[in-house]
């Protein structure tokens, strides 16, 4: 049975979307006011890539809306830039930044676009980031704030997004270092991030709650499902203790409202083995658990799996930024070392291609966390280095569609088994700007030339239009 078979078993309001980040599609970073994040300088003194014009969707917006509409999507992922609204994170609002996103908004809704808007998307006011980023307690309380601001300005909106991916923010500033501060095997940091992200996540759902406002409110979690390469014990163990790092803790969290014993079981040995701590203040179990059953949507980004080993050495961490496929490495102290399973293929960027995890994912939280009402996986995409041929010629990027094509398949399959799965977003609308892998990493529906901005069509677009117009006919 084809894909497109199986599709005409979704209900007509079912989500196909595509995702974007602001700092990642919009540019104009230093326009209409809007004040600098933790990127600004950081990438101006590295000097690799510039997030302008990155997409150029400040300006050109329509245009990536009316595509999303014309190659069948019903839904796009925003994010709000904290700076265009608040430049400092705090205190006096920019007007123009407002203005913007309430243009975009009408855009969406004008063309039966429906955005799902994230409030936090790796980008923190560089005020906050300078003052301890989400390691600050106060910086909690400025997120709160612009959070209130957003829902009682954006009525339009009716799908919220609190913060994007705690594990990849969190990991990437303090353990794998290719994020700003770039500390690296800074486990306290990296937990004690996760934490207080979590407890941000919280209030604000439950001040959306208070709010008594008609919409939906969640989160997105990537979750890399964990394997043991062996059935080993040692290689079981190391398996246990890397998915409570990457997955268990912030599930938990999220929907159960505390952290199970199991979880902290393996966090304690984590933090011991690395001479680590966890400060979990006063009250703030109580914030998780009034949250835990009023998140409405939860957004889950998967890319891949992890395969594991066991690994009692120093951490080391090679990052492959570049595409040059097999130069990545880590391995984590007392924990583990991924390593690499014959017959799973792998990108360019050394990421696993295994569907099978998506599947195993959905089941997982399904069966785990039945305060998770309704899932929507948020980003799915395959980073890629499509080639372009001339203007005339439709850019072939089958691979790509053949990676959608099994992840498509294997949400399917966990939804015909009775996991609430609404919808699946695409990463990403266009190609972007992607953070500490620049610009040669694609994953857009739509070929972005840089220099001239001009957008061309991909084959991976007209395979989703002639799904969408399969489902329309049902």
């Amino acid at each position: 049975m084809t894909l497109l078979n199986r599709v005409q078993k979704l209900p007509r309001d079912f989500v196909w979307g595509g995702a974007t980040a602001a700092y990642q599609v919009e540019g104009s970073t230093q326009v209409d006011g809007k004040g600098k994040t933790m990127w600004d300088d950081y990438l101006e003194k590295q000097g690799r890539f510039s997030p302008d014009p990155a997409s150029d969707f400040y300006n050109r917006y329509p245009e990536d809306i009316g595509l999303a509409k014309k190659y069948g999507l019903n839904a796009v992922r925003v994010s709000i830039a904290w700076t265009r609204i608040f430049p400092e994170g705090y205190g006096q609002v920019n007007q123009k930044g407002v203005e913007y996103y309430h243009k975009l908004f009408k855009e969406c809704l004008d063309n039966g676009i429906e955005p799902y808007v994230s409030l936090h998307h790796f980008d923190s006011p560089k005020t906050l980031f300078d003052n301890g980023d989400w390691l600050n307690r106060k910086n909690i309380d400025y997120f709160v704030d612009y959070a209130k601001f957003c829902f009682n300005e954006f009525k339009e909106v009716k799908n919220w997004f609190t913060i994007n991916e705690l594990i990849s923010l969190a990991y990437s500033q303090y353990i794998a270092g290719t994020f700003p501060p770039n500390h690296h095997f800074d486990v306290t940091s990296a937990i004690q991030a996760e934490h207080n992200e979590l407890v941000a996540h919280a209030r604000v759902v439950n001040l959306y709650k208070e709010l008594g406002l008609p919409g939906r409110i969640g989160l997105i979690h990537v979750i890399q499902p964990v394997y043991s390469i062996s059935t080993s014990i040692e290689d079981k163990h190391a398996a246990k203790l890397q998915d409570a790092f990457l997955n268990k803790f912030l599930l938990d969290g999220t929907f159960l409202g505390y952290y199970s014993d199991d979880t902290m079981a393996s966090i304690n040995e984590i933090l011991q083995l690395n001479d680590a701590r966890l400060d979990i203040q006063d009250g703030d179990l109580a914030i998780l658990a009034k949250a835990a059953s009023q998140n409405d949507i939860f957004g889950l980004n998967y890319y891949q799996n992890q395969f594991i080993k066991a690994y009692h050495g120093e951490s080391e961490n090679h990052f492959n930024g570049t595409g040059d496929k097999g130069t990545s490495s880590f391995k984590f102290k007392g924990v583990g070392e991924t390593v690499k399973k014959p017959g799973v293929p792998t990108t360019d960027w050394d990421w696993n291609i295994f569907p099978q995890g998506l599947y195993d994912t959905l089941k997982r939280i399904s069966h785990d966390y039945p305060n998770c009402k309704t899932i929507y996986v948020t980003e799915n995409g395959l980073g890629y280095k499509d080639k372009f041929v001339s203007p005339d010629k439709i850019i072939d990027d089958t691979p790509r569609i053949d990676f959608i094509d099994q992840h498509v398949a294997a949400l399917l399959k966990a939804r015909s088994e009775g996991v609430n799965v609404q919808g699946y977003f695409v990463w990403s609308l266009q190609d972007q700007f992607s953070w500490a892998n620049g610009y040669n990493k694609r994953y857009g529906l739509f070929y972005v030339d840089f220099k001239t901005q001009k957008r061309y069509v991909k084959k991976s677009a007209l395979w989703f239009k002639e799904l969408a117009d399969t489902m329309n006919k049902e």
